[in-house]
């Protein structure tokens, strides 16, 4: 869940991105901006990062302000799930996947993503669920994100490394990584179990918050 500052810093810099964006008098977009540095001071203020760089961070993000989607592939072999150890960030375990791609549909960016990280081709063949990452145990983040997962049918290919990941290998239920060693800001425990649970019940419907 996230915090209370984190809330309002995020309503902030949405609200002064999107003024900017459409403002065509100087004065106001001058105005915006100011809110926008607000949003950053407040960031700054209350984490591990200075000032600098969440400007930098914040001010990379510009025209009307709208949520982040995320992808992630899930591919299963026989009852284990395929997970991929990312290199950057925390080098911890997570589904394969990113940010979606534009000129690409989400499905096309996850099954890219997965061959990328890991190697298998696959084919993505049911969305599973639409999460908004602020309603589940992820660790607070300032950009707002939705979550895809994607199920997706192995097709070919074999276990590669890549540029993003150091380790690509099949993970059964009760043989998953421990909660230390996953990159809870792409995917939590829960969300794996989940997805188990739709492994072992295709009829499931998606779900969404």
């Amino acid at each position: 869940m996230d915090t209370k500052w984190l809330q309002w810093a995020r309503l902030i810099k949405s609200w002064a991105q999107t003024g900017i964006a459409y403002s065509k008098d100087s004065y106001d977009i001058e105005r915006y901006e100011k809110f926008q540095d607000l949003a950053a001071e407040i960031v700054a203020e209350h984490s591990i990062y200075d000032m600098g760089h969440v400007k930098q961070v914040l001010n990379h993000e510009t025209g009307p302000a709208t949520p982040k989607v995320d992808v992630r592939g899930v591919v299963f072999k026989d009852d284990a799930i395929l997970m991929v150890r990312e290199v950057s960030d925390d080098n911890r375990w997570t589904l394969p996947g990113g940010w979606a791609d534009v000129n690409d549909s989400p499905a096309a960016t996850t099954v890219r993503e997965v061959f990328e990280e890991s190697g298998y081709e696959t084919r993505a063949v049911k969305l599973l669920a639409v999460y908004d990452k602020t309603r589940h145990d992820h660790p607070p983040a300032f950009l707002y994100v939705y979550k895809m997962f994607f199920l997706c049918e192995l097709t070919g290919g074999k276990a590669t490394i890549s540029m993003e990941t150091s380790e690509v290998r099949f993970f059964k239920e009760d043989e998953l990584p421990p909660t230390e060693d996953l990159s809870l800001g792409r995917v939590t425990r829960k969300q794996l179990h989940r997805m188990f649970e739709f492994h072992r019940d295709p009829s499931l419907p998606t779900d969404f918050d």
